[in-house]
């Protein structure tokens, strides 16, 4: 029988089994604790109980401050995600137990984060949070179910095919000739971005040591699908690369993610250019080497994608030239 007692002006309840740790919980009436203590005892007897002592004491907070500490440095994005999940640590939400994150919780989230920012990138947050809470369940024994599972994510929005025009790309690389305090490396990793399709993380940690300007390749030994791949280079690319100044870091465009994003955005704005994102601009590469290389297997072969379901979503033929082909 468990043993109920009075301690501080609160009824504390104890549970004590053989195989079981102590079970200890406190309530302002004595009912509630006599109630609780039977629930668990019942469970023990089907061999079904499991503590959530750790889930109630522990605050979400604290589990996203660990999962930044501990996963964050073994993970290749984990500097920006550190930077996502230290912004959702200081949301209320982060306030409650992890035993209080209910499925009704996490909706009222999504629908905040919804007026705020775009699906994609809500959908982008509720992954973080449902790989978090599974990692502390399997690693850090907080035995809660994970309330994500049951939470609708919002629509999947259209893939976007913004692509640069030519008349584009002229002025938003005069606003990024380097003039004054403006960047020497942005209009080198925009015309990179343009030749070769590389995403933004697998330029930012090309080094020279990779780079065979003879031969005319660039080895990129991770990429965001987890292989290694090399990257042909066009002419053009061959010639930005060769009036690069060398860095002492080995790295072609040393730069962080941060800074290039500022300064390209900045650019952008200056150029009077709307709707655009970096990431548009392997949109507008491998719509250009489409017509290079009309063999999708050898697209994707520089493209780096390892499904032709995934190139499509890049490739963005125009009906007009497709109505030429067709004669």
């Amino acid at each position: 029988m468990a043993s109920i007692r009075n301690r501080g002006g609160k009824w504390q309840a104890r549970v004590q089994r053989k195989g079981y740790e102590d079970v200890v919980k406190s309530f302002l009436k004595r009912s509630d604790a006599e109630r609780w203590a039977r629930s668990v005892e019942l469970e023990m007897d089907r061999g079904s109980y499991v503590s959530r002592s750790e889930a109630e004491r522990c605050t979400f907070q604290e589990i996203l401050l660990r999962y930044i500490a501990e996963v964050c440095p073994t993970k290749r994005s984990g500097l920006d995600e550190s930077i996502r999940l230290r912004k959702t640590a200081q949301h209320r939400i982060a306030n409650l137990s992890m035993a209080a994150l209910t499925p009704k919780v996490i909706a009222e989230f999504r629908d905040e984060r919804l007026t705020q920012v775009a699906p994609n990138t809500v959908i982008r947050e509720m992954a973080y949070l449902s790989a978090i809470i599974n990692h502390a369940r399997r690693e850090w024994g907080i035995n809660v179910p994970n309330p994500l599972e049951l939470v609708r994510k919002p629509p999947m929005p259209e893939g976007r095919n913004r692509i640069l025009s030519d008349e584009e790309e002229a002025r938003l690389l005069i606003e990024m000739t380097p003039v004054g305090r403006r960047s020497v490396w942005v209009k080198p990793a925009v015309i990179l971005s343009l030749e070769t399709g590389m995403r933004r993380g697998e330029l930012l940690s090309l080094k020279w040591s990779n780079v065979d300007l003879q031969k005319r390749i660039a080895y990129l030994p991770i990429t965001k699908n987890g292989t290694s791949r090399v990257v042909p280079l066009s002419s053009q690319a061959v010639g930005v690369l060769v009036q690069l100044p060398r860095d002492i870091s080995g790295l072609v465009i040393p730069m962080k993610a941060a800074a290039l994003h500022a300064c390209f955005k900045r650019a952008c704005t200056r150029s009077d250019l709307s709707d655009f994102h970096w990431h548009d601009l392997r949109h507008t590469a491998i719509s250009h080497l489409s017509k290079k290389l009309p063999n999708l297997i050898e697209l994707a072969a520089v493209s780096g994608h390892r499904s032709l379901a995934m190139l499509k979503k890049y490739y963005h033929p125009s009906a007009t030239e497709l109505a030429l082909k067709l004669g």
